[in-house]
């Protein structure tokens, strides 16, 4: 049991791709190299010696804000008090370089995001339902 807890103990900064109905898709937002993107992730991933995990998944809720990727903190920005940031619009090289740049840095609780990316952030679906019910 002492190695699972130490796996999870130590898990890394994660990116969460939507890739669902409307995030991904060349009809909603043509010129946008969504294959390109995700590959550019994925050997982020790969050459980050575990430092970084991708995972995409069918829809992640704000479709109006598509391309949509979750950054999620690693073990040590979770402890540092880094939350998961919601990026909306990521279409372009520019919003893939700093997403990649900052899981680079550490990441969410371990390094401040670009600014420019700040500008990307949206709440997520949960934090909306949330605020819509007070």
């Amino acid at each position: 049991m002492t190695s699972a807890i130490r796996t999870f103990g130590n898990r890394p900064c994660a990116l969460t791709v939507c890739r669902g109905c409307c995030c991904g898709d060349a009809r909603k937002n043509p010129g946008t190299d969504h294959a390109g993107q995700l590959r550019r992730m994925r050997e982020a991933a790969a050459a980050s010696a575990g430092r970084l995990a991708v995972r995409t998944s069918d829809c992640l809720g704000p479709c109006g804000q598509a391309n949509v990727v979750v950054v999620q903190p690693s073990t040590e920005g979770r402890r540092r008090g880094g939350r998961a940031a919601w990026v909306g619009w990521a279409l372009d090289d520019d919003s893939t370089d700093e997403i990649l740049a900052w899981v680079a840095a550490g990441g969410p609780g371990v390094a401040e995001p670009p600014p420019t990316l700040e500008l990307q952030f949206i709440p997520a679906p949960v934090e909306t339902r949330t605020a819509k019910r007070r």
